[in-house]
């Protein structure tokens, strides 16, 4: 349990009511993997605005749950947002991707849903 991810803020932010932190890994099973994929998609079409769009919507989730690559979101997100021709942000990518399949395996796993 919580390898891939950490819930300290996430009880934090639920007072340690176990229904609401429950609440939040089904959101992150939600949003999460289908933002993942909508980036990984955006930087293949090198769309700098989607790309953008969608590592800020994952920044705050990736954030409250301790992935360990939100850094690697901002390189991918800023890429995205100041249109950074001829920078590769492949392997910060991989790092998000990666981070986001095994917390989204574990907390499956976790909290079985």
């Amino acid at each position: 349990m919580e390898q891939h991810y950490k819930l300290n803020r996430v009880k934090e932010l639920a007072d340690n009511d176990m229904d609401f932190v429950k609440a939040l890994a089904e959101a992150f099973l939600e949003e999460v993997p289908e933002d993942a994929e909508r980036l990984k998609k955006a930087v293949a079409a090198v769309d700098y605005h989607e790309t953008y769009q969608a590592a800020h919507k994952m920044k705050p989730t990736i954030d409250l749950f301790e992935l360990g690559v939100l850094q690697d979101l901002i390189v991918v997100q800023d890429w995205g947002k100041f249109e950074k021709v001829g920078e590769d942000c492949s392997k910060q990518l991989e790092l998000v991707l990666t981070a986001v399949e095994n917390a989204t395996a574990e907390i499956k796993e976790d909290f079985n849903i």
